[in-house]
């Protein structure tokens, strides 16, 4: 029987294509914040590009797109949450997006704070419902909700 473990255990790891499938548990430091949804973390010695699942943030740095409506609003929002933290990175049903960046939901490490949740909350972030990547997705709408009616960030400032 410890055998068949150990042969499962390896199979699983040669058939994993990227260094956070082999890190357990998958967290560490974030190196650098880039916009509201998209930061950069190393994790098992090797630096990912992270897309938080379930949020869209104002843009700011995307190619022929302009900065919009509070979008450094939100970038400094997310950097306040996460730079220089260790984060926890949890997958849900697809790994990485079309541009090869890690797909995640991130809690901070240090006191377990749910970012996109917070960011969605306090208005920095609408919420974005790509399936099959949906674990959190009625609870994004929920405070979505919240934050329109309370006039929180973006629905103040962007109407």
């Amino acid at each position: 029987m410890r055998r068949l473990a150990l042969i499962s255990w390896t199979l699983v790891l040669v058939g994993c294509s990227t260094p956070l499938e082999t890190v357990s548990p998958d967290a560490g430091p974030v190196v650098r914040v880039v916009d509201g949804d998209t930061i950069h973390v190393q994790v098992g010695g090797v630096r990912e590009k992270v897309r938080y699942i379930g949020v869209d943030t104002p843009e700011t740095v995307r190619p022929g797109f302009g900065v919009e409506c509070f979008g450094r609003a939100a970038s400094a929002a997310n950097a306040r949450l996460v730079a220089g933290e260790r984060v926890r990175l949890e997958r849900d049903a697809e790994a990485r997006d079309r541009y090869g960046r890690l797909l995640a939901y991130v809690y901070r490490e240090r006191d377990g704070a749910f970012v996109n949740a917070a960011l969605v909350h306090d208005g920095f972030a609408s919420p974005l419902r790509v399936p099959p990547n949906v674990e959190h997705a009625d609870e994004f709408l929920a405070l979505s909700r919240d934050a329109r009616r309370a006039g929180r960030g973006l629905w103040r400032a962007c109407r």
